[in-house]
């Protein structure tokens, strides 16, 4: 580590301003995980919550003539699930990279891993510090030179040769994103989770076998995670491809029940996916039906399946819930006062069907989900 200030003062400036030459030197160091964890992960990962709160306490948020201060009670748990979230998605995103590598001919190191998102993870850490002024969060997306980071510290740490160094990079960052979205609904678990420190993810062993164990929410099957990393690395190369947008709206039937399908349309986002949505239309009710291909992104739904994801709500206007059924994902949500809800289901780990919008009752929307056939949908992923 350069300079003779705050070590981690002076390491945060150096993986900022150089980081092709101070990747090397981090590789060579012998700090343990939990050392790095305690010495740069907690204190830079607390930055954004913080700014956070005081952000909120001080100035509020607003805009177009609207304006509102949280309590301080809100703020404050938004503030420790927001840490809580960001220790823990260090933990799972240095899980990840480390299965990855050797799919992107790189070497599988634990400790290395760790190095390369904890320290990768830099400018994300410090871009918190616009939430200090909410008018400025804007800003926070300067963190996105985190991905730079570790674009350059892959080949580095990991040894994934330059010319794979993208896809790699590609297919990690788009696990962190989609993980955090299983995540959300059991957030309350992990904040029970905040005390297991650098124990907070651990593994049976270092083979195929066994499993990986989150303390409050649950295990990851090692099989299921070598499963995931094939399906996203085939998927981020072109080996696999989603289905046609076309070949989804074909699924959508002209009527359901009452409803009559009034509109439709289609979405294609290259190898991330597809969709075709229509609207259905009885009176004064009205809702979509949504079919979306997540090609090789419903991997990672399947592994919230496999962890038994759940979360549920209620109260006097209606409920949401979060649940696997069938070893699938299922979510539903009903407002009576709006006559207004969702309900959606994976099938396959790799399809989301949903109906949302305005229906009598929530047996309505179950019935138009219903009405897409799960064989069908297998039928076209071949």
């Amino acid at each position: 580590m350069t300079g003779g200030g705050n070590p981690l003062v002076e390491r945060a400036k150096a993986i900022i301003l150089k980081p092709k030459e101070e990747w090397p030197r981090i590789a060579d160091e012998t700090r343990t995980q939990g050392d790095i964890f305690k010495g740069y992960v907690l204190p830079l990962a607390a930055i954004g919550p913080v700014a956070s709160f005081i952000g909120a306490q001080v100035f509020g948020y607003g805009g177009f003539g609207f304006h509102f201060r949280p309590s301080l009670t809100s703020s404050l748990a938004s503030a420790v699930i927001g840490f809580v979230l960001t220790v823990a998605g260090v933990f799972v995103l240095a899980l990840i990279a480390d299965w990855l590598a050797p799919k992107f001919e790189g070497t599988s190191n634990k400790l290395n891993a760790f190095k390369l998102v904890a320290y990768g993870a830099t400018a994300s850490f410090l871009a918190g510090i616009f939430g200090l002024i909410p008018a400025l969060g804007v800003f926070g997306l300067l963190g996105l030179y985190s991905i730079y980071l570790f674009y350059t510290g892959a080949p580095v740490l990991m040894k994934v040769p330059e010319a794979k160094a993208a896809g790699y990079v590609a297919v990690t960052m788009v696990c962190a994103i989609v993980l955090a979205i299983v995540v959300a609904p059991i957030t309350a678990l992990i904040t029970g989770a905040l005390f297991a420190g650098p124990a907070l993810i651990s593994s049976a062993d270092s083979t195929d076998q066994g499993t990986v164990s989150v303390p409050g929410v649950g295990s990851i099957d090692v099989g299921e995670v070598e499963k995931m990393s094939k399906r996203m690395e085939d998927a981020a190369n072109g080996k696999t491809k989603p289905v046609e947008a076309a070949s989804l709206q074909g699924l959508l039937p002209d009527a359901l029940g009452a409803y009559k399908r009034t509109a439709v349309e289609t979405t294609g986002a290259g190898n991330l996916g597809s969709s075709a949505q229509g609207t259905y239309t009885a009176g004064d009710h009205s809702f979509t039906l949504k079919v979306t291909d997540m090609h090789g992104l419903g991997a990672i739904a399947g592994m919230g399946a496999a962890m038994g994801v759940e979360q549920s709500r209620e109260d006097a206007d209606g409920y949401e819930k979060t649940a696997t059924v069938d070893g699938q994902m299922q979510t539903e949500s009903w407002s009576k006062s709006g006559s207004r809800g969702k309900f959606g289901r994976m099938v396959a780990d790799r399809f989301l069907v949903e109906a949302d919008g305005n229906a009598n009752n929530i047996d309505e929307l179950k019935a138009a989900v219903a009405a897409i056939d799960p064989d069908d949908l297998e039928d076209l992923a071949g």
